[in-house]
């Protein structure tokens, strides 16, 4: 099995990338992230590699980083999932992104990506939320609060002004972020159209 390669970008197409390694070019399938990391044609390049093997064929796929690498291996655990898709995915999402999305289940974020429906976003969220690595790019309690948010279903004025906010085009997390702070200012008995007003507020600065 290929697990790196190292040496000069020869040609890049849509999605693939030819690595001229000692005389021998490989053709690698990458992320749309991972081929504008690339340097220009003519230059060394060093990428993460996952060999994909089926009765006929075998294909090579990039990854700028090990953790990007780990990230395809564990989308294409998802059911409906393929290795398109995966990379459709990370295409969309750095794994720092990927892993806030379905810490706080942005189905929207997900979405994003071509080829992924509302369906296959939630079985990624799921089936991933406990697979998934730490979650490095986000502060904590804030993923917390946005979870919390999801599950509870409780929080009525909270998840109704984080849902509609979410509607207006926000981030899930940086929504509930804005709602939760702006719950701290209008307190316990604060109506919806008071928490997106203020959560609005919290958006703009």
């Amino acid at each position: 099995m290929i697990g790196k390669l190292k040496g000069i970008v020869d040609s890049f197409g849509d999605d693939w990338t030819i690595i001229d390694v000692g005389g021998v070019g490989y053709q690698v399938y990458c992320s749309t992230r991972t081929l504008q990391r690339l340097p220009a044609a003519g230059e060394a390049a060093s990428l993460s590699i996952e060999t994909y093997v089926r009765e006929d064929i075998i294909r090579l796929y990039g990854f700028s980083s090990d953790i990007e690498r780990e990230w395809f291996r564990l989308l294409m655990t998802v059911q409906g999932v393929g290795a398109k898709v995966a990379l459709a995915v990370l295409s969309v999402l750095d794994p720092g992104a990927l892993a806030t999305a379905i810490a706080v289940r942005d189905l929207a974020a997900i979405s994003r990506a071509p080829g992924v429906g509302k369906r296959v976003a939630e079985r990624i969220t799921s089936e991933l939320k406990d697979k998934a690595p730490a979650y490095a790019d986000a502060d904590p309690s804030i993923i917390r609060t946005a979870q919390d948010i999801q599950q509870a279903r409780a929080a009525g004025p909270v998840s109704e002004a984080v849902s509609a906010l979410v509607n207006l085009g926000y981030p899930q997390l940086q929504a509930a972020a804005a709602v939760t702070a702006a719950s701290k200012t209008g307190g316990e008995e604060a109506t919806t159209e008071t928490l997106i007003r203020l959560g609005l507020k919290e958006l703009a600065r």
